[in-house]
């Protein structure tokens, strides 16, 4: 969320910004709210200074022992109007954080400005783009064959958009959990978290997914929600706490399960393990101070490259324009990774600074010194990768002509195997 007093005090830059995003957000609602806020302050004070003088007088004429029944229905009246003041008040403040919740952040200056992904901006490059003999099938075909992906008994048991895993699948899928976990552990720094896959309500304002994007989550009947991603319930661990700046930067990996209803995604990738319901993800998340998120944001995004790196899978990384970052971004860089089959990169993570915009939602604070004032950290995420993208990209990249795959190296120990075959048995 943005802070109010900032908006209104750069109407310009922030029409400006909301442009260059994309975004149909209006202004003018926020401004006139503020003023009526504004009307209604002044009424109130000064129902409030005629309050106190008449609280005087009462006082007064008490001491001079005269009648003060007069001034007393003045005080009822009064408080009447004072308290229907504070009501409208509380109700037109409440509209205005309502509208600041939908609005979204505003771009870094160095987020180059374009309508869509056209306009995104490769920044680097990573690994040799395999090359084969033999015309590369796509991963759903791989893993069918293999018998170690079943989307035909996923249907039965649940619907479109799921995956069984099977065998040797379902290994290599927990191996890239933990392989991924112990890296951002042993190599990288971070503490793990295993949350809760189910949030409240206010956990996912915190976050921005809403009230904006309600329609893409699962809601169960009791009013929790099944989380989206890690980075909602890591993110508000510190929610209305304020940190000691000492302890800044901090830094998070959680392995969850991911539930998404990729509502107005129909027709987009319904095949293989590219965008499901429910899939893994094992997630980065980052409190610091404001001076440093934009340090810290490139070291997260080098910490998720890694993960491809240690499995010689070729990437990519580009840095997203204006109309293409998401809501709550400031700025992101996704990394791509090489898909052979349609010889297009497709993204695994993407690594986002979202300065204080979720920590004003979440009012996740701290403190620079005993004295100090608090200050709103800067909140950073990450997919540290996304588990099922990760898979697929090995089964393309890693196919041999047999039908079998070459399991990255960084795997074996995890596996104690160096190829996946068809089962013949």
């Amino acid at each position: 969320m943005l802070d109010l007093k900032f908006v209104l005090e750069n109407i310009p830059r922030v029409k400006e910004s909301l442009l260059q995003r994309g975004s149909s957000f209006d202004l003018l609602p926020v401004e006139t709210l503020n003023q009526e806020r504004k009307s209604l302050q002044k009424i109130h004070d000064d129902f409030r200074f005629r309050q106190n003088q008449i609280s005087q007088e009462i006082a007064l004429k008490k001491k001079q022992k005269e009648d003060s029944q007069a001034l007393l229905g003045q005080t009822k009246e009064i408080a009447n109007q004072v308290h229907e003041a504070s009501e409208k008040m509380s109700h037109v403040e409440q509209e205005l954080e309502h509208l600041l919740l939908q609005m979204p952040n505003i771009p870094h200056v160095s987020v180059p400005v374009g309508r869509d992904a056209a306009a995104n901006r490769e920044v680097r490059r990573f690994g040799e783009i395999p090359k084969f003999s033999f015309d590369p099938k796509e991963h759903w075909e791989i893993g069918e064959k293999l018998g170690i992906l079943d989307f035909e008994r996923a249907a039965k048991i649940a619907g479109a958009r799921f995956t069984v895993l099977r065998g040797l699948g379902a290994a290599l899928e927990r191996a890239l959990v933990q392989f991924m976990i112990d890296l951002h552990i042993k190599e990288h720094g971070y503490v793990e978290i295993l949350p809760p896959f189910m949030v409240n309500e206010k956990s996912l304002i915190g976050t921005g997914q809403l009230p904006k994007f309600e329609e893409d989550l699962f809601k169960t009947t009791s009013g929790y929600f099944l989380v989206p991603t890690a980075e909602v319930p890591v993110t508000n661990l510190h929610r209305d706490e304020i940190l000691f700046a000492e302890d800044l930067p901090i830094s998070y990996t959680a392995y969850t399960p991911c539930f998404r209803s990729e509502a107005g995604s129909a027709g987009k990738d319904t095949r293989g393990l590219i965008r499901q319901h429910q899939f893994n993800k094992v997630e980065l998340v980052k409190f610091t101070k404001p001076e440093d998120s934009y340090t810290e944001h490139e070291k997260l995004t080098v910490d998720a490259e890694e993960v491809l790196k240690k499995l010689g899978l070729p990437y990519r990384v580009v840095l997203l324009c204006t109309g293409d970052m998401g809501f709550a971004s400031a700025k992101t860089y996704d990394i791509e990774v090489w898909f052979p089959a349609q010889k297009v990169y497709r993204e695994i993570s993407s690594c986002s600074n979202f300065e204080d915009f979720q920590a004003r939602r979440a009012n996740i604070r701290f403190r620079r010194g005993p004295k100090d004032k608090p200050e709103f950290v800067h909140t950073l995420n990450g997919s540290g990768l996304a588990v099922g993208r990760t898979m697929a990209a090995i089964l393309e990249n890693f196919q041999q002509s047999d039908g079998s795959v070459i399991i990255p190296e960084a795997l074996r120990p995890y596996l104690g195997k160096e190829k996946i075959m068809i089962d013949r048995s």
